[in-house]
C-alpha cells in the first residue's frame, strides 16, 4: 500500500514536471505570447515575428531583379510611398484580402511578370489612403519642386563594423520586407535573413546628418 502511495506521488511529479516544461518550450517558440508589449522597441516584436512567420523559401529566394533606379522611379522622394505601377480595382482598398494577397508574402504574379513586393505593414489595408494611381503623365501645375537625394549606403564607420540604417523604421519595422526575398531591391537585398532582429547589429541613424566617430565621456 505504502508502496503504491509512493508511485503515485512520483507519478504525479512527472507530469506535473513534463507539463511544466511543455508550457516553457511552446512559449519559447511562440514570440506573441512573451509578454512583450507591442511596441516596445519601435515594435521590435512585430519584426521578430514577421520573421519568425516568413517561410525559408520567401528568405533566401533569389532576387526577382529589381533594383534602386526602379525603386525610386516609383517615389516622389525617398521615404515617400511609393505609386501604384499597375492597374488596380479601386475595389480593393480596403479588402485585405486584396491587395495584401499579392502583397502581404509576395511570390510571382502571372499577370505583371514580376515579383511582387512585400508590404512591411499589412496591419494598414486601406492602400490608396497612401498610394495612388497614376492617371495622366501631365502636371497639374508647373513647379520647381525638386527632390532631396537618396540615402547614401553602406555608411559604416569601420570597413568590418554593420551599416547603420539610413532611413527612418517608421511604417517600415518589418525589415525583412524590403530586404529578403525574390522582391527585394538588389542592391539592398542581404545574405544573412535566418537573422531575426536587425537592430540588434544595425543602428538607426539621421539621414541628414554625416556619420560620426563614437566619443567616449
Amino acid at each position: 500500500m505504502k508502496q503504491n502511495s509512493c508511485l503515485t506521488i512520483i507519478r504525479s511529479a512527472v507530469v506535473v514536471f513534463g507539463f511544466f516544461c511543455f508550457s516553457t518550450v511552446s512559449a519559447a517558440e511562440n514570440p506573441t505570447d512573451s509578454g512583450v508589449p507591442d511596441n516596445f522597441d519601435n515594435q521590435g516584436k512585430k519584426l521578430f515575428a514577421a520573421q519568425q512567420q516568413t517561410p525559408t523559401e520567401n528568405l533566401t529566394a533569389g532576387s526577382g531583379g529589381r533594383n534602386l533606379v526602379g525603386y525610386y522611379e516609383l517615389r516622389q522622394y525617398p521615404g515617400s510611398p511609393p505609386r501604384i505601377p499597375h492597374e488596380v480595382d479601386l475595389s480593393f482598398s480596403g479588402n485585405e484580402t486584396d491587395c495584401l494577397s499579392c502583397h502581404r508574402r509576395g511570390g510571382y504574379s502571372p499577370d505583371f511578370q514580376a515579383f511582387a513586393p512585400v508590404t512591411p505593414h499589412p496591419e494598414y489595408t486601406l492602400c490608396t489612403q497612401c498610394h495612388a494611381q497614376v492617371q495622366t503623365k501631365e502636371l497639374f501645375v508647373e513647379t520647381n519642386w525638386k527632390s532631396v537625394a537618396p540615402p547614401r549606403l553602406g555608411q559604416s564607420f569601420l570597413s568590418s563594423s554593420p551599416p547603420a540604417m539610413p532611413h527612418s523604421i517608421q511604417l517600415r519595422e518589418n525589415c525583412i520586407a524590403c530586404h529578403t526575398g525574390p522582391g527585394a531591391v538588389v542592391e539592398i537585398r542581404i545574405d544573412h535573413a535566418s537573422r531575426g532582429d536587425c537592430r540588434q547589429c544595425h543602428a538607426a541613424v539621421s539621414q541628414f546628418k554625416p556619420l560620426t566617430a563614437f566619443e567616449r565621456n
